[in-house]
């Protein structure tokens, strides 16, 4: 009468023909796996470690300090025009030290991009007390300009209300974030 109700089959893989399958050609068949040479333990065994930049002193980052390099990305700028906050002023009361906003040529041409609704974060950006960062590379993706900006260089601190960026940049040691919650 009803329809019957046809239970879900969560995590179902489609099967896959095994490399050893009769069907497949002698040439991309799998080869019986050679036997290792058995490792004399007595041997030096070699190992990458990532190089650790010389500025961090355990979590604690040396180049970080007054006047502060702060790194400003679009949405910041937006944010901070909602909240009433006078960009510069703000950072200066949250850090208690001389502030210098820094804006890449990737944030800006993201702020030009976004047309006649963004004018006033466009006039702000272009504020003589920004610093302009010149960029060397391709494309205007301002996210990933950051992020390898701030890997390179540990001096800046990263102004974003972007949840993706903050994300990303917090996988980066000694790397301070500043962002905008409750008007503040």
């Amino acid at each position: 009468q009803g329809k019957q109700k046809k239970a879900r089959k969560y995590a179902v893989m489609k099967r896959m023909i095994s490399l050893r399958d009769q069907r497949i050609n002698e040439k991309e068949r799998a080869k019986a796996p050679a036997k290792k040479k058995e490792e004399d333990p007595s041997a030096i065994k070699e190992r990458e470690v990532p190089q650790h930049p010389s500025c961090l002193f355990f979590q604690y980052n040396t180049q970080l300090g007054p006047p502060y390099h702060i790194l400003v990305d679009t949405n910041f700028i937006n944010f901070s025009i909602k909240a009433k906050l006078d960009l510069v002023q703000s950072m200066m009361d949250c850090l208690y030290a001389k502030c210098i906003p820094c804006i890449t040529d990737c944030v800006m041409a993201e702020i030009e991009k976004l047309g006649q609704r963004y004018r006033v974060a466009l006039r702000i950006a272009k504020d003589p007390r920004f610093e302009r960062l010149p960029c060397m590379h391709k494309g205007t993706y301002a996210d990933d300009c950051l992020v390898q900006r701030v890997t390179q260089h540990k001096c800046y601190i990263v102004a974003t209300v972007d949840k993706e960026l903050k994300r990303r940049i917090r996988k980066i040691p000694g790397v301070p974030i500043m962002y905008i919650s409750r008007h503040r």
